[in-house]
């Protein structure tokens, strides 16, 4: 069977804990991977190679930085094919859309290698009499990611080539079920010219996590993962005197005017909600129908919800592919069993599904649920599966109430013709990402990601500016050259600007 091990100092390091987590391949539910667990040692000699490399690489120049940066560019956009099969391959996505997680992924690769002019800081002379003050930023040292199984690529990739970039060294620990990209990306930077220990990857469990938020020689833990956990993060790494940033769950709501176009907004309904089987934390799990639209709307979703092609990843007429486990894709088929019984009208039926040739596979039909009471759980937990509910609402406040009555605040959008409705809209709305008729308003590069409310804990959200903020610390330079004419003395009072 072939072993996932760790990646540290530049160069593969088998495990030695015993222990080890099955890799699946969810199209057929077969397993012949599976990866290695840390122990708190190998957690620790991967600590200890990046702060072995922070001492040169810190100090290394930023066009060194960015040679090394712009040669990883050329060599994920040689391997995105090679990279997209891994992630379909474990975590089941078709390939096209895993093509597109590295394309995302890369974008932020792109931005790191603007950082020359990312880290430029500010001057001001003659503050006082030949006194002038300066502000930089400088790295923190050694940093940690812990990243989800849905995006196994993009994930990691806004987070350590920004981290990297502003001078830090960075130790990974992807998830434990789909953790060969992670450890083809630091290959892919070790060929392309990153110095041994600068990026270092280790597979693991809880045990590897705690001992990242606890290590003393870690100053700062990014995480993307669902809302318990993201608490959870953020508590323990703060005991330890980490800066965190923590990205959580999410039940995200597209808001259907009546005088949209439902025809488009029934089309992005279906990408939003469907799309990578549902599991992203930007999925629209919610649709809110204003007035009228209600009836014509779920119509339009049920027939193209019924068309969709589902099959295995690998066959480029699947449109979606299986859920990430077994265990997952019951857990979603249960918020559809269960929701008649909690007053939801079930339009589309997805539980039972599967495909000819990959009856063990973990596939699942999608579902749409309409008239869904906000009491159900299908519209109190985050489902992360391909189920949409419809939620009916009188008038645009009667929705604006129930959006930001939920708990998360991560994205949302307003499908309308109405460029008032959707100004109002995108300042009354309590939640991080907007979309106005873009139903996955996920952030370019050089804008940041992140929500509100339980969608993130910390303060900086990730990627773009405030991802250079929270992967540097700020230094301010207070200097004077006295003019060799001046006398000097002594002078006990409190200096004055004059």
């Amino acid at each position: 069977m072939k072993t996932i091990t760790h990646w540290i100092g530049g160069k593969p390091v088998e495990g030695t804990s015993g222990r080890f987590g099955p890799v699946y391949d969810p199209a057929t539910g077969a397993q012949d991977t599976q990866v290695a667990f840390a122990t708190t040692d190998e957690v620790d000699a991967a600590v200890a190679a990046a702060k072995a490399a922070f001492e040169s690489w810190g100090a290394a120049s930023l066009a060194k930085r960015t040679a090394v940066l712009f040669k990883y560019r050329e060599l994920l956009d040689a391997r995105r094919d090679e990279i997209a099969a891994l992630i379909t391959a474990e975590h089941g996505k078709v390939h096209s859309d895993a093509l597109g997680e590295v394309a995302r992924g890369m974008e932020i690769v792109e931005l790191a290698c603007s950082i020359p002019q990312l880290l430029k800081g500010e001057l001001s002379t003659q503050v006082s009499t030949r006194v002038d003050v300066a502000s930089i930023r400088q790295p923190l040292g050694v940093v940690a990611g812990i990243t989800p199984f849905n995006f196994p690529a993009m994930v990691p990739m806004w987070m350590f080539p920004v981290a990297i970039a502003c001078g830090n060294t960075f130790v990974l620990k992807p998830s434990e079920k789909d953790p060969s990209a992670s450890y083809r990306l630091a290959e892919l930077a070790s060929e392309a010219g990153l110095p041994d220990g600068v990026l270092n990857v280790v597979q693991g469990d809880k045990v590897a996590v705690d001992r990242l938020l606890e290590h003393p020689d870690i100053a700062a833990v990014s995480f993307v993962g669902s809302t318990p956990i993201a608490k959870y993060i953020q508590m323990k790494g703060i005991e330890h005197g980490k800066r965190v940033q923590a990205l959580g769950g999410a039940k995200n709501h597209m808001l259907v005017l009546p005088d949209a176009d439902l025809d488009f907004a029934a089309d992005q309904a279906i990408n939003a909600a469907y799309g990578s089987a549902g599991e992203r934390c930007m999925a629209v799990s919610v649709v809110v129908a204003v007035g009228d639209t209600g009836d014509e709307l779920v119509g339009k979703i049920a027939e193209r919800a019924k068309g969709l092609k589902i099959g295995p990843g690998t066959d480029p007429a699947s449109e979606m592919g299986p859920l990430i486990t077994r265990e997952h894709r019951d857990k979603v088929a249960s918020y559809v069993s269960g929701a008649a019984a909690q007053g939801a009208e079930v339009v589309v039926d997805g539980t039972g599904y599967s495909v000819e040739g990959h009856e063990d596979g973990f596939f699942l039909g999608v579902s749409l649920l309409d008239k869904v009471p906000v009491t159900a759980d299908a519209y109190q937990d985050e489902i992360f599966g391909p189920v949409l509910c419809v939620v009916r609402a009188d008038t645009y406040d009667d929705a604006m109430k129930l959006i930001n009555g939920s708990r998360w605040g991560n994205g949302t959008a307003i499908f309308t013709r109405d460029g008032g409705a959707a100004r109002r809209f995108q300042l009354e709305v309590q939640a991080g990402m907007v979309g106005v008729n873009v139903p996955i308003p996920v952030p370019v590069g050089y804008h940041s990601f992140g929500g509100w409310k339980d969608s993130l804990f910390g303060d900086h959200h990730i990627y773009g500016n405030d991802g250079i903020a929270f992967y540097t610390q700020g230094k301010v330079i207070t200097t004077r050259w006295p003019d060799p004419a001046d006398s000097g003395g002594i002078n006990l009072g409190f200096p004055s600007h004059s």
